[in-house]
């Protein structure tokens, strides 16, 4: 970690970076979003050592709302897409982001799709646990339960998912996501967790998952992750939702309470939920799992 947390030391972290690859002689640099991306590569260009190295750079999200984030991303957006031409390839996530991008005009020597890739081990079903997280929460094994993973931020849209789940209030929902706690306001409705460790334990003891992203997601880690867990998904038609989801849950308009709600009610009153699940957990081993993305 260089600590790279404004002008002066993101500087400093450019030519300790620098030093670091000369040091190490990786074989490749991997950039990681936009601001990793241009620091990887003028780091390798100070290094000197481009010649002896391949650098990649790493493409995470899709559409996004730049009015909802700083200039500084915009420019990085904009400086991105000039030097698109200098790494040896960018590796997308997700066929939007590959398609957003292109639009934007990314143009690299090789663009790459590689799916993020789900660790199906970690990521199951366990009775055992979903006892235990409800009792903890204060759930009964009646309830159903909706398990969110996101964290606080515009692109993630909690006042539609709110705006949801006033429509249907008998639904119980645990949040899982740095800044929930500050950020959401108290609802009995709602067990809001915040960051957590242990999210294959939480999702266990849920029905399903909501993902209610206006814009910007790629290849959505929190989708992958709960259909591995077995549960099925709502999410909106935002990056690939629609391709991961397929026939293994419900994928809505964005920004569309009413469709996210009519949704999540489909999958609380479907009498072979259980089944869904399992088809859920079987489209993440057959397509999403890591073996799959090595």
């Amino acid at each position: 970690a260089l600590g790279m947390r404004g002008p002066w030391s993101g500087l400093l972290g450019l030519f300790a970076l620098a030093g670091l690859i000369r040091r190490l002689a990786p074989d490749v640099v991997q950039g990681w979003m936009y601001h990793a991306n241009l620091a990887a590569s003028v780091a390798v260009a100070l290094s000197g050592t481009r010649r002896r190295m391949k650098v990649y750079w790493g493409i995470r999200c899709s559409d996004m709302d730049m009015a909802d984030y700083g200039l500084m991303l915009r420019i990085m957006v904009r400086l991105g897409a000039w030097g698109s031409g200098w790494p040896d390839a960018i590796v997308a996530n997700s066929a939007a982001g590959l398609g957003v991008h292109r639009a934007l005009g990314y143009a690299p020597r090789r663009f790459l799709l590689i799916d993020n890739g789900v660790d199906t081990d970690r990521f199951q079903p366990d009775a055992a646990d979903d006892a235990d997280v409800r009792s903890e929460l204060g759930l009964s094994v009646d309830d159903f339960v909706i398990a969110v993973a996101a964290r606080h931020d515009p692109m993630k849209d909690y006042p539609t998912l709110l705006a949801a789940l006033d429509r249907i209030p008998s639904a119980r929902v645990v949040v899982m996501g740095a800044g929930t706690q500050e950020k959401l306001p108290e609802s009995p409705q709602l067990r809001v967790l915040g960051r957590r460790d242990d999210v294959p334990r939480v999702l266990r003891a849920a029905d399903g998952l909501a993902s209610s992203s206006a814009y910007g997601e790629g290849c959505s880690n929190a989708i992958a992750e709960a259909m591995a867990t077995g549960l099925p998904v709502v999410a909106t038609d935002v990056g690939d939702a629609r391709r991961i989801v397929g026939d293994a849950g419900r994928i809505v308009a964005p920004r569309n309470p009413e469709a996210l709600a009519a949704a999540l009610r489909a999958v609380m009153d479907m009498p072979d939920r259980a089944a869904l699940g399992v088809t859920a957990r079987r489209r993440m081993v057959d397509l999403f799992s890591l073996d799959r993305a090595l």
